[in-house]
């Protein structure tokens, strides 16, 4: 029986962000300076622990009505939705997907975040936690992200709106953190990050198609579709 690498073809370096991406200060100090030690990795990182749905609580995928008893939040309601899957189309079930955002005016619930001008929304939790059906399917409803100033660049460049996703393996130590772009958005072009993947084709995994009206159920609601590949050579770009 072959290993679990052998299983899955690798992923080109081209296909990822870069690891230090010019003006963007984070990645320099996230990234290690020393090259990386490889140890063993025993059945504990590749299996434990198990049952991750039962411990992380999924359920929270309405970002925009949090409290039945208040408003909703502010903003474009929206849909985000796909299927999880590796490089051969095969579902992946069960699996946990995180999902955490910026308000409609471009702020985080984050203590990070405080010296944001922007206000923040109290209606708005900013992030939520579902797990996948048997097709590996998955939908939360939020409203859409505004795009703010990242504050340490010289001539103050923009973040278009964008979602951060993060889907679990069976353990900790298996996780793609990535980020969901929309459709159109001018400031995909000069986004740092966006572009820091060398592949054209990368890139575009990174971005939502958008669901035509007509399809949408919900007249007052716009639809994002945004499929995620875990493994393999078309797998989703990560993200920082």
């Amino acid at each position: 029986m072959s290993s679990l690498p052998d299983t899955f073809d690798p992923y080109d370096d081209a296909t990822q962000p870069a690891m230090n991406i010019e003006h963007y200060a984070e990645t320099w100090v996230r990234v290690p300076k020393q090259p990386l030690f490889r140890r063993p990795v025993t059945l504990t990182e590749i299996t434990g622990p198990t049952r991750l749905a039962a411990k992380l609580r999924p359920g929270d995928n309405d970002l925009a009505h949090p409290y039945p008893d208040k408003p909703r939040a502010m903003g474009q309601l929206i849909t985000v939705s796909g299927r999880v899957q590796d490089e051969d189309g095969r579902p992946v079930r069960g699996t946990v997907i995180e999902l955490w955002h910026a308000n409609c005016n471009g702020r985080y619930i984050h203590p990070m975040d405080a010296n944001n001008p922007n206000p923040l929304d109290p209606h708005f939790v900013g992030s939520g936690r579902v797990t996948t059906d048997d097709e590996g399917r998955y939908e939360f409803l939020t409203i859409k992200p505004g795009a703010y100033p990242y504050p340490n660049h010289p001539t103050r460049w923009w973040r278009p709106p964008h979602i951060h996703m993060s889907i679990f393996g069976d353990g900790f130590m298996s996780r793609l953190v990535t980020q969901m772009f929309f459709p159109g958005d001018p400031l995909n072009d000069v986004d740092l990050i966006l572009q820091s993947v060398p592949d054209p084709a990368a890139r575009a995994r990174m971005v939502a198609r958008q669901i035509p009206m007509a399809e949408m159920p919900v007249l007052n609601v716009m639809g994002f579709e945004h499929d995620i590949v875990v493994r393999g050579h078309r797998q989703t770009p990560f993200g920082q």
